[in-house]
């Protein structure tokens, strides 16, 4: 299993990033994959969730309706459209998935939201 994470930078408050996942090594249209992210000093949190069809998603309560999760199962690829960032938001963003009862990350991306 390989998780590789894409799309981090430097945004201004209020700005939009949108970070993707590219995933392999397993049927990916056959899990849930998920969003974390951690800043610094703090244990990592999930950010959003989507089941393996797509049409079931949900979000931690700073994200919503600021964030959304989405997938293409023909091309092994989760994203994370990020509208609105708030210095808060600032962290490392993990993608991650379950298989087979075993946990896999990516190596992250790092999100900066400054002026």
């Amino acid at each position: 299993v390989q998780l590789v994470e894409s799309g981090g930078g430097l945004v201004q408050p209020g700005g939009s990033l949108r970070l993707s996942c590219a995933a392999s090594g397993f049927t990916f249209s056959s899990y849930a994959m998920r969003w974390y992210r951690q800043a610094p000093g703090k244990e990592r949190e999930l950010v959003a969730g989507i089941f393996r069809a797509g049409g079931v998603t949900n979000y931690a309560d700073s994200v919503k309706g600021r964030f959304t999760i989405s997938r293409d199962n023909a091309k092994n690829t989760v994203y994370l459209q990020m509208n609105n960032l708030k210095p808060e938001d600032t962290a490392v963003y993990y993608c991650n998935a379950r298989v087979f009862g075993d946990t896999y990350w990516g190596q992250g991306t790092q999100v900066t939201v400054s002026s």
